[in-house]
């Protein structure tokens, strides 16, 4: 036995010296992993894929998208696979290759049935704002599920690389960046400066400070939004009947939320973007640092005016200047061959019904709250029980489920009853329970979609299918988006520089398998709650 336990002890002693003094089996050097300087995601919020051929005519040689297009790749036929097609829903997709039924935003906001209130997508309570005074900054990634491309990426350098998340919108900078991003940054519209949360930082970085102090969104307001070509020359865009006007001298240190619904909106953005390269020296380290950008202008702008306005086509040229003067700034830092970028939409947008009445297509909008009430008041002359409906949002009806269940109410009942009232409707085409996709007779590609979009405790208990061209609201003008109609998710998806071979395709691709794409050429993991599949024409 003493015999034993000392062979024993020799052994453990012979093992901790290799160990200590391990024998060299392979070569001393490897080659690294390649990987670019720099990886830039750009967002264009609410933007069609049509636009690229639209508006093609009149984009510059030299601008952003025909660089892309002939220079880059283009995949003509990527789609959004789920509804609702909405900003949070979008840029979350886009950077975790997700769908709401597993990344968890079903929206930019919804009823949650945990907490039991409205949720705003990126609503932070335990953090504070950073950079002023306001509520804006009580934000965070908090009510993402899964991880980000940029999550994966830093936890792939052991966190080593760098990520930066800009946009003009909260949940516009903070979805795409992700949980561990080392910072994200938005714009505080009554402020006029950019903001953060303490989630990423107890104070900003002095190069934000810096381009507080210049006010250059005052600087923006006094040189008005004039046309960059004359009146005439839009014929993209419906005749305007009056001289184009959007004066802005007058916002000038009063209302720093204009800027957002005009053109300045994007210089603005990239303003910042480039401020964040300098500042942060993204691409200067060893590992591959992330940028992502979103542009919230196009939103505005199609909100308010719609896809056929004399608005949207200026604001589309206006921003080919500008991503082509990004693009040289990124050339110039890192050579084409040193940085990769991706360029798609969150979203599209429905025409403006009017607009389609008038060439005599059909098309209409949906009074969600008017119809909302009306349901809530027929339901308490039968039941007794107040506001049984807590809102119509992201095309769902949210029935209160705790009022069903205190007051011994039949919820198969109050489901069928609000169908069939529903189903009165001029402008609906399909009322379908969420909770029974799988059982309902449905075209194919709908039924993915609206099964990719249900997470129980954040979405509603009832579907609303419009008819094709109708839009909930905007009663008074404009219009909006979130259905599976093409219209709302063809969306352009373009790429650039590292890697990236000139040419097209039009196989059918979709919206998540973007950060499969980008895992797969920086030699990553895809994100946690990934469905999407690696798009591999596009690579060299």
């Amino acid at each position: 036995m003493k015999n034993f336990i000392v062979t024993i002890l020799a052994s453990i002693l012979f093992f901790n010296l290799s160990a200590q003094n391990p024998v060299a089996t392979g070569p001393s050097k490897q080659a690294p992993v390649q990987r670019p300087k720099l990886v830039v995601g750009i967002v264009v919020d609410q933007m069609r894929w049509d636009y690229l051929y639209r508006y093609y005519n009149r984009y510059a040689a030299d601008g952003g998208f025909k660089r892309l297009m002939g220079k880059g790749f283009s995949c003509e036929n990527t789609f959004i696979p789920y509804t609702p097609a909405v900003t949070a829903c979008g840029h979350t997709a886009i950077y975790t290759g997700s769908v709401p039924a597993i990344h968890g935003i079903t929206g930019n906001d919804w009823w949650d049935y945990d907490l039991n209130k409205y949720l705003y997508c990126t609503d932070d309570d335990s953090v504070k704002t950073v950079g002023s005074n306001t509520e804006l900054g009580k934000m965070s990634p908090h009510n993402l599920l899964v991880t980000t491309i940029g999550d994966e990426l830093r936890l792939a350098t052991n966190f080593k690389s760098k990520v930066i998340g800009v946009a003009l919108k909260d949940r516009s900078a903070i979805l795409p960046a992700g949980h561990s991003a080392n910072a994200a940054f938005w714009y505080d519209n009554k402020t006029g400066d950019w903001i953060s949360s303490s989630y990423y930082m107890n104070q900003l970085p002095a190069w934000v400070n810096e381009i507080n102090a210049k006010k250059l969104v005052d600087k923006y307001y006094t040189q008005d939004w004039n046309l960059l070509y004359p009146a005439a020359t839009y014929d993209q865009s419906v005749p305007v009947v009056k001289p184009f006007a959007h004066p802005l001298k007058q916002y000038v240190a009063k209302n720093y939320g204009v800027i957002s619904a005009t053109p300045y909106g994007n210089n603005f953005t990239f303003d910042m973007a480039m401020a964040a390269v300098n500042g942060e020296q993204l691409g200067a380290g060893s590992s591959t640092d992330m940028l992502t950008v979103s542009l919230s202008s196009p939103d505005y702008i199609g909100h308010a005016y719609g896809p056929n306005s004399i608005e949207a086509e200026d604001g589309f040229l206006r921003l080919d200047k500008e991503l082509g003067d990004f693009f040289n700034f990124l050339d110039q830092h890192f050579g084409k061959e040193e940085c990769l970028v991706f360029l798609t939409a969150d979203h599209g947008a429905a025409n403006v019904p009017s607009f389609l009445k008038e060439h005599k297509i059909p098309s209409g909008n949906f009074d969600d709250e008017k119809i909302t009430g009306a349901i809530n008041l027929q339901l308490k002359a039968k039941t007794g029980i107040d506001e049984l409906v807590i809102g119509i949002m992201n095309y769902q009806v949210y029935l209160n489920r705790n009022a069903i269940v205190t007051s011994k109410l039949n919820k198969d009942s109050v489901d069928k009853w609000v169908m069939d009232y529903l189903l009165q409707q001029p402008e609906m085409e399909r009322v379908l329970l969420l909770d029974n996709l799988a059982g309902v007779t449905l075209n194919e590609k709908i039924k993915s979609a609206l099964t990719n979009g249900y997470y129980p405790k954040r979405s509603g208990d009832l579907q609303l299918v419009l008819k094709p061209q109708y839009i909930d609201g905007f009663l008074r003008g404009g219009t909006t988006h979130g259905v599976w109609n093409p219209y709302d998710t063809h969306i352009p998806l373009l790429w650039y520089g590292w890697k990236i071979k000139p040419g097209s395709l039009n196989r059918e691709v979709y919206m998540t398998d973007i950060a499969a794409t980008v895992a797969a050429l920086l030699h990553i993991q895809m994100p946690s709650g990934s469905v999407g599949h690696v798009i591999e024409e596009i690579m060299k």
